[in-house]
């Protein structure tokens, strides 16, 4: 099943509020960038893509649904591996071209295992008590 575009970019029918898809600014292969943040810690747990459908499908089921751009289909996260994203608000960033849902994580985010995809390789580490930054591995 392919992601609900044409091969101009423009959305193909889909379920979702044609009022919110209105706004939205998808990629070239119609896809916004979805984070997912876990909702009473604030902390980043990982990125998927969202077509239309895919949006719509999380809005009105209360779990994320994203498109697998490596397996060109929809997965729900917590389908396989029983770590669940039960959202709790999606928001558009200010340009409706980025999507944040905040979610109630149960188990890992990343499919490593990790809780979430961001913790591995500190490229840039604010330094305690200072204005600056200093590369991670200089410490």
């Amino acid at each position: 099943m392919a992601p609900m575009t044409s091969t101009t970019g423009t959305p193909r029918p889909s379920s979702l509020d044609p009022e919110i898809a209105a706004r939205l600014k998808r990629s070239a292969d119609g896809l916004l960038p979805a984070i997912a943040q876990q909702y009473d810690t604030g902390e980043v747990l990982m990125l998927g893509w969202m077509d239309d459908e895919a949006l719509h499908r999380t809005l009105t089921t209360g779990r994320c649904t994203y498109w697998s751009r490596s397996r060109q289909e929809y997965w729900v996260k917590g389908d396989t591996s029983g770590h669940f994203q039960w959202v709790r608000s999606v928001a558009l960033d200010c340009d409706a071209d980025t999507v944040l849902v905040k979610v109630d994580q149960v188990g890992a985010a990343c499919h490593t295992g990790a809780r979430t995809c961001f913790d591995e390789d500190v490229l840039l580490k604010e330094t305690e008590g200072a204005d600056s930054v200093v590369p991670a591995r200089d410490q």
